[in-house]
């Protein structure tokens, strides 16, 4: 669920094929993708485009479009990167301009930005190549600002999750994985972000921002969010049914809904030089 860090150790061959499979797979419903994932809180989206010279924002796998369009809303003019071109076609039919490529693979034809945006993409592109990319085409003072959610839900939800999971599919890494997992491994990973944007000498020195908040969840909201979610997304239908069921047995139980505490964690930093 939450933005996971990238490890040290390089991926294997085939394990930068099934990370390509994940990245890949989160298209299958973009209408189910857009619906239930949550928006970004309005004060990290006020103090990116506060703290930005302009209003020209590039948005790294800008996905659906959720957060593009805040910063629409914010006033500014979004352009989108996204790999999929299911995920592009479904944020172009709700307004967005957004041109197909990787952020590597992506041609800027001499265009600038006063912001570059990744929400909840980051850990898909390589984080020193990435910050580079994005010093080049942006403007002088321009701000780099990588974010996204960390949210475990409560352990009378999480634990259920885990052991059908381990159940349903016990050979997938994932499975592996504890209940719920410390915020300061997600923390970690965003240290990580800020030091590769060290590595470039192109920026001034990064800033860590967190925002904390709470959302509450019915039965069915959580149960329709769920399949969004990395770990299900490759899974066949009956497979992912076997698990909502353990899911929403265990929401039935304590009442039909509970609270999710977010995180939203950002690694910013301000492109350095005049020019």
């Amino acid at each position: 669920m939450p933005t996971l860090p990238r490890e040290q150790p390089e991926p294997s061959r085939a394990e930068l094929h099934q990370a390509r499979q994940m990245a890949e797979s989160f298209g299958t419903d973009p209408q189910r993708y857009d619906q239930a994932r949550p928006d970004y809180p309005d004060a990290l989206v006020t103090r990116i485009v506060a703290g930005s010279p302009g209003p020209e924002v590039l948005d790294v796998g800008c996905g659906t479009g959720i957060a593009a369009r805040q910063f629409q809303a914010a006033g500014c003019a979004v352009l989108g990167v996204e790999p999929d071109a299911r995920m592009a076609k479904f944020a172009r039919a709700h307004g967005l301009q957004v041109e197909v490529a990787t952020l590597a693979a992506w041609e800027s034809a001499g265009r600038t930005f006063d912001t570059v945006i990744a929400a909840q993409s980051w850990h898909w592109v390589d984080p020193v190549v990435g910050a580079v990319k994005a010093a080049q085409v942006l403007r002088p003072d321009g701000r780099l600002a990588i974010f996204g959610h960390v949210y475990e839900p409560p352990a009378e939800v999480a634990e259920p999750f885990a052991a059908a999971y381990r159940r349903v599919v016990p050979d997938s890494p994932f499975s592996s994985q504890q209940a719920r997992r410390p915020l300061d491994m997600y923390q970690a990973g965003y240290a990580k972000f800020a030091d590769a944007i060290r590595q470039t000498e192109r920026f001034n020195e990064p800033e860590q921002w967190r925002f904390d908040w709470e959302r509450p969840y019915t039965r069915d909201q959580w149960l329709e969010l769920l399949p969004t979610t990395g770990g299900l997304t490759q899974l066949p239908p009956d497979k992912t049914a076997d698990i909502l069921d353990a899911v929403g047995a265990a929401i039935d139980s304590i009442g039909g809904r509970f609270t999710m505490v977010y995180t939203t964690l950002a690694t910013t930093a301000v492109r350095a030089g005049t020019s």
